[in-house]
This record gives structure tokens, sequence and C-alpha cells, in this order.
């Protein structure tokens, strides 16, 4: 007797073979262009040790709110988005933090990872980790704070020209390629090579456009925290709220115990760059 036949449903459709092999070049082609890219960012290290910290266990907050109208007035009189704005401050925060220190800011050009949501709203299906990132180098060395926002918004116009899911700040989406075995071995590693990858977390929060209530009562500042990882001293959060923009600094406890004195530069940045806007 002749050998049943499978299911025809078992059966891969012949028709759709061409396209599931083109994808999966496709796949093969972005993880290694993802992974090399990850890999050279670990070559050009101009980070400053303020910015490396063993654990200490400890960890210090704060937080910084600035008027959004301010900084809708930078991005209108230089161009260019609110965020390279956020960020452009970041950058002069940790230029005039570094020197006040005494650890210097000459020459120091960390790598910050930007997150980013590649999530579509309203959809029911399954879309995996969704979450990539633009890696860019923040120009805390440049002592002219219009110059650094140009550099911001130029590097932030090239990562999203390339889109975020190309570049080593989209190490995130590799975990789509990695079968669960590769993520139970590699999880530990990659999780303690952050220090290798990127100097300092930079990310935006956010937040609905409403009013929050917490216990009945109107939320009038929120700030958010990232999370701080393995071997960083410093991660930055921004979100903006009932026309201001807070800034929540999460740190190492031992290794910034003058985290108030950064808080005190992101405000002063602020200032910076609206004086420089002044005709």
């Amino acid at each position: 007797p002749r050998p049943a036949r499978p299911p025809r449903g078992l059966l891969p459709d012949v028709r759709t073979l061409p396209g599931r092999l083109r994808d999966a070049l496709s796949d093969v082609g972005r993880a290694l262009d993802i992974g090399a890219a990850a890999a050279l960012s670990t070559l050009d290290v101009r980070s400053s040790p303020a910015l490396t910290a063993e654990s200490s266990g400890t960890r210090r907050i704060a937080g910084v709110a600035v008027d959004l109208d301010d900084v809708h007035h930078v991005r209108k009189t230089t161009g260019g988005t609110v965020n390279d704005v956020l960020i452009a401050v970041v950058a002069g925060a940790l230029r005039r933090w570094l020197d006040e220190r005494g650890d210097g800011s000459e020459g120091v050009a960390p790598r910050a990872l930007i997150p980013v949501s590649k999530r579509r709203p309203r959809t029911a299906r399954p879309q995996g980790n969704r979450l990539s990132g633009y890696l860019m180098r923040l120009p805390v060395g440049d002592p002219d704070p219009l110059s650094r926002l140009g550099t911001v918004r130029a590097a932030m116009d090239r990562n999203k020209d390339a889109g975020p899911g190309r570049g080593a700040g989209a190490v995130a989406l590799l975990a789509d390629h990695v079968p669960a075995l590769g993520h139970r071995l590699g999880g530990p590693l990659v999780s303690g090579a952050a220090r290798l990858w990127f100097d300092i977390l930079v990310t935006s929060v956010p937040l609905p456009s409403l009013g929050l209530r917490l216990g009945g009562h109107p939320l009038t500042e929120v700030y958010p925290l990232a999370p701080l990882a393995r071997g960083h001293s410093l991660a930055v959060a921004v979100s903006t709220y009932r026309g201001q923009v807070h800034f929540g600094l999460l740190a190492d406890g031992k290794a910034v115990p003058d985290l108030d004195r950064f808080a005190l530069a992101v405000a002063d940045e602020v200032e910076t760059l609206l004086t420089a806007c002044r005709p």
C-alpha cells in the first residue's frame, strides 16, 4: 500500500519558499550589520572614567525641572527637534560636571544609547522585541553650546536616515533572531558587556498629555528613572509633563556622590543655550 500523505497543512507551500529564503537572508544580513557596528563601537572609546564604575549596590536620584517653552525657543531658533535640544543639554551638563569635579572634558565624547520604540500602535499581532536604539557620541569636548547642538542634530539625522533597525544601537533587535538557548547562555554575557557597548543611557519616557493623578490627587511633576546598566555610573531619563521638562537622574551612590552638581549643570546648560540663541 502507498504511504499515507501527510496532512496538507504540514507541507510548506513551495510558492512561498523564495520569499522565505529572501526574508531569512535579509535577517542574516541585518544581524551581521548590527553586530559589526556594535563591535566597531567598542574599538573607539573616548569616554570619561567618571561614567564607569563597579556597582556599589547603592543608588542616588535627583530631578531637574525646566520650562518646556525655553526648550521650544531653542528648537525654533536653531532647528531640529525637542529631543535634539534635550540630548545637547545632557552633553553640555556632562561637560560642566566633568570640569567642575576635575576630571576634565577635553576630547571626551561618550557613546550615548538613545532607546527607540519600533512598536506599531493599535495592532493585535505579536510584535516581538520592538525596542531598538540609536548610538551616538555626545560632543562633551566641544566648548561651544550651539556647536554641540548642531553636532547632536546631525548625528540624530544620520541615525534617523539609517533607521532604528540598523547600526550598533539596534543590538536589542538581535534577540528576535537568537534561539531560546542562546538567550539563556548569552544573556548574562551581553548584560555584563554594556560598558563596552555604550557609556551612558539617555532615554525619553513618553507620558500622556492628560494630567496624572495618584490617590485622587493631581501630580504636578513626574520624574522618570532609567535603569543603570552594569558598569555604568549615571543614567538619564527625560519626560515632558504639564509645560515642563523633567530630567530624572539615577547614579551609583558611591561613584557619583555629587549628583546634585550634575543636576545643577543640567539647569545651567538650558540657560546657556537660551543665552546663545538671543540676538
